[in-house]
């Protein structure tokens, strides 16, 4: 890093560092991360492919939603990014039904909020996209919470908006996977 750059934070696969007051430069790293547990073996180059599979979405979804990014570092594993506000929420579009989804569903008959039809199996596609939220953890797990939860953290109108960008995201990525054979 030719530029001053002060450590601020980890998290379960990126290091944040602080370039100025108005940029961060996150670098993933190649550790693993499942159900918010950071496995003890690495992948490598694994932080370089995540970096340049999140330039190469940054830089085809900013005609839905303008993002941080400024730039993909020359090491492949660094983003520039714009210093913004974080909401306290995250947000998964699942198409499918997998990972956390699939065991809140297994459990209860629903992901957060939304009830599922009976009998669905790992994996099955699902009959219309849904918006998942979850806390943002620290430290130990993201919790997954239901709309109405998500709405009281950021606000009604705020949380209206984010449901209705990440779908529209989702909808753009899946359109641009089906078109490729790759769903």
């Amino acid at each position: 890093m030719p530029e001053t750059a002060v450590h601020v934070a980890s998290g379960k696969v990126r290091e944040v560092y602080a370039l100025d007051a108005d940029r961060l430069l996150l670098v993933a790293s190649d550790r693993i991360s499942t159900f918010d547990v950071i496995l003890p073996t690495e992948i490598p180059d694994k932080g370089r492919v995540l970096s340049g599979l999140s330039a190469f979405w940054f830089a085809r979804t900013n005609h839905i939603v303008p993002n941080h990014l400024l730039a993909l570092r020359e090491d492949g594993r660094s983003l520039e990014c714009r210093r913004l506000a974080m909401l306290p929420i995250e947000v998964v579009v699942r198409g499918y039904l997998s990972g956390s989804g699939w065991l809140d569903y297994a459990r209860t008959g629903a992901v957060c909020g939304h009830t599922l039809p009976a009998g669905l199996l790992e994996s099955d596609r699902l009959p219309e996209p849904i918006v998942t939220p979850a806390t943002k953890a620290a430290s130990g797990h993201d919790e997954n919470i239901d709309a109405g939860a998500a709405a009281a953290l950021v606000g009604a109108r705020r949380y209206a908006e984010v449901e209705a960008i990440a779908l529209a995201l989702y909808r753009f990525a899946a359109a641009h996977a089906e078109a490729r054979g790759i769903v």
